[in-house]
Order: structure tokens, then C-alpha cells, then sequence
């Protein structure tokens, strides 16, 4: 018997845009369910939008407005990687709109933490040697590197943008919304390697009011994965 239809909204992370839940979006849609898939500003189709002024408030506000506009409800909202940064600020501003939460190989932020903050040493450096420098985006990182299997990594590869800085540095104003979701999930990419993550993970196997999964694949799962991630947000909701 199949469920009753569903509205996802899913938030794609850094350097990506909406064109990456297309496959994820196609078997939701052919399961009954409305399925919207928005690009934040400067990336991806908006990538033409890209100025200094861009942060993590653009962007949270990105899909607030979205959600607003469109009139959603009941809404099982995923973010994927630095897609959890924007959705964490998402819910403070939008919660009774939201059902369900999911994380899909993300950052939890606390209150008052920067992706900067929870990034590993490595990246963080990278970045603080991009703002010595004044710059106000950060490369892409390539498909190999996120572990994307080898046949669709020259699509992501032309399809990555640099991404707003200032989105990495701002540290996001939080107040326990979040945790008021009724319904939470964290999926985990068991092959690609991030200790943040699985800090995340950690902490939250031991709360008893988020489900963690594990999806055996690279970090982007929408794309390698796409009919398990299908079945996964459907269980989510």
C-alpha cells in the first residue's frame, strides 16, 4: 500500500545547487509525492546572483521565503551537508511548517557555531587563508574528493560553483527549534570520511528522539544512492 503523499523540500549543500536532488526528486514524484528542490542565492542556476554580500542568513532566509511563498505545510525538510547549517536557522524561523528533519550527511550546529568552527583543521585553515587573502568565495571541491562514484563525477565536476564565504563564517543564532521537530533523522555516507560527522552521529545515537541511518556510499548519497535516499526520506516522514 503506498503512503500518503508527502511535500519534501530539500536543501542542497555547498557548492551544489538544486540540479543535484534530480534523480531523489523524480522517484519521490513517481511515488505520489510534491517534491520542490530550490537553489540557494549565487549557486548552482542562481549562481548569476553571486555578490560579498551573501551569507547564511541569505540563504536561510532563501528558504523560509520559499516555504512561505509556496504556501507548505506539514513539510519534511532535508539538508545535505552545509545544507544543515541552513536548515538549522530554518526552523527557528519556519517550525510549525515543519513535520519532519533530516540530516543527510550534515553539520548539527549548536547555537553560535560557523561551519568554520566545526570544519576540520585543514579546511578551516583554508578558509582563513582565503579571508587573509580577501576572498569572497571558496573553490568547489571535486566530485573524487566526495567520494561520488566514478561515472557521474565529470557531470558534478561541471556543474560545481564556488561558494559564498561568508556563509562558512557566520555563526548561526540558534534557540532549541530544532529540537522541537516531532520527527528527526541523520543519515551518515559510510564512505566518506569526516570526523565531524561522526561526532554528529555520535551524540545523536545516544538522543533518543533522532533515528541515524547509514547509507553505504560517497558523501553526496542523491546522487549515488538515489531510490535508497528515496525510501529513507519516505520513512523519515
Amino acid at each position: 500500500m503506498a503512503m500518503a503523499s508527502k511535500t519534501f523540500l530539500l536543501v542542497h549543500g555547498a557548492w551544489h545547487g538544486g540540479w543535484c536532488w534530480r534523480r531523489v526528486a523524480d522517484s519521490l514524484t513517481a511515488r505520489g509525492h510534491k517534491v520542490f528542490t530550490p537553489t540557494l542565492t549565487g549557486l548552482g542556476a542562481r549562481s548569476h546572483l553571486m555578490n560579498d554580500a551573501i551569507d547564511l542568513d541569505t540563504h536561510v532566509a532563501d528558504i523560509v521565503n520559499f516555504i512561505k511563498w509556496e504556501g507548505l505545510a506539514d513539510v519534511v525538510l532535508c539538508g545535505h551537508s552545509y545544507g544543515g547549517m541552513v536548515i538549522s536557522g530554518v526552523v527557528e524561523r519556519s517550525l510549525p511548517a515543519i513535520s519532519s528533519i533530516v540530516f543527510l550527511d550534515a553539520f548539527v550546529p549548536e547555537d553560535g557555531e560557523a561551519i568554520m568552527d566545526l570544519s576540520a583543521p585543514a579546511a578551516r585553515e583554508a578558509l582563513m587563508t582565503a579571508l587573509r587573502q580577501g576572498g569572497k568565495t571558496v573553490p568547489p571541491r571535486t566530485a573524487a574528493m566526495f567520494k561520488v562514484n566514478a561515472k557521474d563525477r565529470a557531470w558534478v565536476d561541471s556543474l560545481m560553483v564556488p561558494h559564498p564565504i561568508g556563509t562558512m563564517t557566520q555563526k548561526l543564532k540558534l534557540t532549541g527549534a530544532r529540537e522541537r521537530v516531532p520527527r528527526k533523522t541523520y543519515i551518515r555516507a559510510a564512505d566518506y570520511e569526516n570526523a565531524a560527522f561522526d561526532r554528529f552521529c555520535a551524540r545523536l545515537k545516544s538522543d533518543p528522539s533522532w533515528r541515524v541511518l547509514e547509507a553505504p556510499c560517497g558523501h553526496d548519497v542523491m546522487i549515488d544512492m538515489p531510490e535508497l535516499l528515496a525510501g529513507m526520506l519516505e520513512d523519515a516522514a
